[in-house]
């Protein structure tokens, strides 16, 4: 029986033995996905089922106690984080206004239904049945796991679900804390004006406020597991003072998520390590903990608790359809993406569960029999708890689905590229002070859904060999390995022995068939001219790569806005659009604002880029080629300048490109600064193999349109297939 210590095999239950506690929690989570996926059962159902079976209403072989329900409450919160921290805020304020409209379709739609279905079905008083209602109109967004594992994480579908139930579950808490202060008595004309007060400030000092301080920590503090703590620190910051303005904690959760959300890119290791433990640890006990609040015998007991769970099942659950419905109809959206709207926006959980709480707990009296008469009764409360799982459960199922068939198009749309067809990084290494900066921006300008590699070089010269600096060279080959396994990347190293690093460089990159070939230089140390002219002379005529020359001064996280400067004619040259998708690959997987400066013609290219591939971008006419410095007035701190360069005799070169280095160190000292060279009319290996592919073909045919020479040397290599 519930409460009772049983024996069996000397062990009390509930256990009390953390150990073992932690032990079988473990298990759970790690055989619970295992088992159901063989049934075709969301695994987020497994562990729900697993908390009913191990929860004090099932074999009792563990309390809800403190330390599930804080683990819980960190779950909880780090779905709604990771909601914010993953959104694409491009296109987040793209769709802003769907995102407003699904919250009005999904709040409005379940208060007006739940409103009547508590009046009318259940005899509930208005109050009471307004309250309802907003249980049904908040969800929780249980099932983005889902998708985010699944990689449908940024489909316009999950977008304005996410900004949806922002809305909702806002407006359903608003309803909460009025209809408790109207049962208590104590609404006065001030509360209205307080609320909204420290809703606002509580708006602004995160949206301004903590972009200012992770800023701020994250160029200070570079060891990894601190970030990590920083991070959990800001969640929970935010969440306790959304409690404090008066709304519930998850929103503060996904509001620091959003204010953080270009400080972790997706391709950096504190993302990964954020999803990691959240899908490994918070997550799981979060959801075995909801399971242990179900108690099936009440149902069995009372057939008000079976009626008031079966009415509020079904109508969350019309309310919520009906919502997702409107908007696919009101969009022009597909079925697989209505089941995705519907899958998030289905669950309840978080605010479900503070709400019936809260009414559950507000006395309004006594009836004959001296019992208490509360806000929400016992029924409600126990309905509540089954309406969670049947609306986690279709949501789980919903969501697969959904996210499944998306996936699938998806990934079908995209020919399948022959195994030597895919990008190719080459990062020399040579100062272990940089290897992390130099990583993370070879996973920035990755592309993610294309096959390639990073291939880390460190080159020991002939004359310089000796096994001190044999062991060096290993040594910072091995750091930048571990330093791309961080991000879930593979970096092959390679230690090479040669005449001279340029000799080392040309021939790695051709015996590996680079497309690109990252170069770091000291972050405290400027570019020479002797640096700039043996690199053109040197490794740029032979080594036809695409070609960054960094210079980190902070790191690539905390920066602002990327200014990109780009000569005149540069839309003329054959690698245009190879050096273009690494500055586009920035701006996506970092969210950060991309600000052009290009002639017009060249703006022109760029624009129909954007319309293609939109992210944050702005885009400035500059043609005063000879007095280039007059940029500088446009840089500001936490910036990072992108100069495109080119070589003389091709058309985009200018003079001032010579200037580039004293320009730099002079005026740019302080900043992050990118020189980009750009692969030139001599074809390398790798992209000459494939010019007679037309899957690889066909991505730069659609940009180049109007480029006569370009198609007409594109055309012949295609007649040869």
């Amino acid at each position: 029986m519930e409460g009772t210590l049983l024996n069996i095999f000397g062990l009390q239950l509930p256990l009390e033995n953390p150990v073992l506690i932690f032990t079988l929690i473990l298990f759970i989570i790690l055989f619970s996905p295992i088992v159901l996926n063989k049934l075709r059962i969301p695994h987020l159902i497994g562990l729900i089922i697993a908390g009913i079976v191990i929860g004090p209403f099932g074999l009792n072989l563990m309390a809800r106690d403190s330390s599930i329900i804080l683990f819980g409450t960190v779950g909880l919160l780090y779905i709604m984080f990771v909601a914010g921290l993953e959104i694409d805020l491009a296109d987040f304020r793209k769709y802003l206004k769907n995102s407003i409209i699904f919250g009005a379709y999904t709040f409005l739609i379940p208060m007006i239904l739940g409103t009547f279905s508590g009046f009318y079905l259940l005899d509930f008083g208005m109050n009471t049945s307004i309250l309802l209602a907003s249980m049904f109109a908040s969800n929780t967004l249980i099932t983005y796991p889902i998708v985010s594992k699944l990689g449908v994480a940024k489909n316009r579908a999950v977008n304005i679900s996410i900004g949806g139930t922002l809305i909702t579950t806002v407006l359903a808490l608003l309803v909460l804390a009025v209809i408790v202060k109207m049962a208590t008595g104590e609404i006065t004309h001030h509360f209205y004006w307080r609320l909204s007060g420290s809703i606002l400030l509580f708006v602004l000092f995160i949206l301004f406020g903590f972009p200012l301080i992770g800023r701020w920590f994250f160029k200070r503090v570079d060891d990894n597991i601190s970030q990590y703590i920083f991070v959990l620190g800001m969640v929970f910051l935010g969440s306790f003072l959304a409690q404090v303005s008066g709304i519930e904690s998850i929103v503060g959760a996904f509001m620091a998520g959003l204010a953080l959300n270009r400080l972790i890119p997706k391709t950096s290791p504190l993302m990964n390590r954020i999803d990691f433990v959240g899908n490994a640890l918070f997550i799981p006990f979060f959801l075995i903990g909801v399971g242990m609040l179900i108690n099936f015998r009440a149902f069995i007991n009372d057939w008000e608790t079976i009626k008031v769970a079966i009415v509020m099942s079904v109508v969350a659950t019309l309310a919520k359809f009906l919502a997702a419905w409107i908007t696919q109809k009101s969009f022009g959206y597909s079925a697989d993406e209505r089941r995705l709207i519907f899958g998030l926006s289905n669950a309840q959980a978080a605010s479900t569960l503070a709400a019936v709480l809260v009414g559950y707990n507000i006395i309004l009296g006594q009836d004959a029999n001296g019992e208490p008469i509360r806000l929400l009764n016992e029924a409600v409360l126990n309905g509540t708890i089954l309406m969670i799982l049947v609306t986690c459960t279709i949501a789980s199922f919903v969501t697969q689905k959904g996210a499944q068939n998306i996936a699938l198009s998806e990934s079908s749309s995209e020919e399948e590229q022959p195994e030597n067809d895919g990008e190719r990084i080459l990062i020399p290494f040579s100062n272990a002070a940089n290897v992390n900066e130099l990583v993370n921006l070879s996973t920035t300008v990755k592309s993610k859904n294309k096959k390639g590699k990073l291939v880390g070089l460190n080159i020991i010269t002939t004359g310089q060999f000796n096994e001190k600096i044999e062991k060096e060279a290993h040594k910072i080959i091995e750091s930048a390995v571990k330093a791309a396994a961080a991000t879930d990347n593979l970096l092959h190293p390679l230690v090479r022995y040669d005449l001279n690093v340029v000799n080392g460089i040309a021939n790695a990159v051709k015996e590996h068939k680079i497309t690109d070939l990252i170069i770091g230089l000291h972050e405290k140390k400027g570019i020479s001219d002797s640096f700039l002219g043996n690199l053109t002379t040197g490794i740029l005529t032979k080594c036809n790569t695409t070609t960054l020359i960094y210079k980190p001064f902070q790191p690539l996280a905390t920066i602002k806005r990327h200014i990109i400067v780009v000569p005149e004619n540069a839309e003329k040259e054959f690698g245009f659009f190879f050096w273009l998708l690494r500055v586009w690959n920035i701006g996506t997987n970092t969210g950060t604002k991309l600000v052009f400066f290009a002639s017009e013609e060249t703006t022109a290219f760029l624009k129909q880029m954007q319309e293609q591939h939109p992210v944050d971008a702005e885009f400035n006419i500059f043609s005063d080629w000879d007095d280039f410095l007059i940029l500088s007035r446009h840089v500001r701190k936490d910036d990072n300048l992108m100069i495109v360069m080119s070589r003389r005799t091709h058309p985009s070169f200018k003079e001032f490109m010579l200037k580039v280095p004293s320009y730099l160190n002079k005026y740019f000292g302080e900043n992050n600064y990118i020189l980009v060279y750009p692969m030139q009319l001599g074809v390398a290996d790798h992209y000459a193999a494939n010019l007679s592919n037309p899957s690889f073909m066909e991505p730069l045919l659609e940009h180049v349109e109007r480029l006569t020479e370009f198609k007409k040397l594109i055309s012949g290599f295609l007649k040869k297939r």
